[in-house]
């Protein structure tokens, strides 16, 4: 963006506002804006930010540890956790990363920080 060009859109309907976060928690459930979520950049941080690598790997470790030691139906669960748990986060990043947003003041700034998440007004 160059320097003639301003920050924040005029507020026509469906232009993009700045909004705090303390009206985003009381405007979104009333209507009053339309969001617009990237989709990959939300897969993104949402799993970044749940550290999901890192809670699946030492699934699919453990999982595969029992059930090689002779503890299957322990260790087979363990396994298909770990290995569907970036797979469901991946589909509902857009949703976990609107819950996160309304309980998260820091996540809500970074997400429009990022372009993750727009926030419009409502038309």
């Amino acid at each position: 963006m160059n320097e003639t060009e301003t920050e924040t859109k005029p507020e026509a309907d469906g232009a993009t506002v700045e909004v705090s976060h303390e009206e985003f928690r009381t405007g979104l459930p009333m209507g009053r804006f339309r969001l617009i979520v990237n989709p990959e950049r939300a897969q993104k941080y949402v799993k970044h930010r749940l550290f999901v690598i890192g809670i699946a790997l030492p699934l699919l470790g453990i999982g595969a540890a029992l059930a090689l030691s002779g503890h299957v139906w322990w260790g087979l669960p363990l396994v298909a956790a770990g290995a569907l748990l970036p797979r469901v986060i991946k589909a509902h990043a857009a949703k976990i990363l609107l819950h996160l947003a309304l309980h998260d003041a820091r996540t809500y700034r970074e997400a429009i920080e990022y372009e993750i998440l727009e926030v419009r007004r409502a038309a």
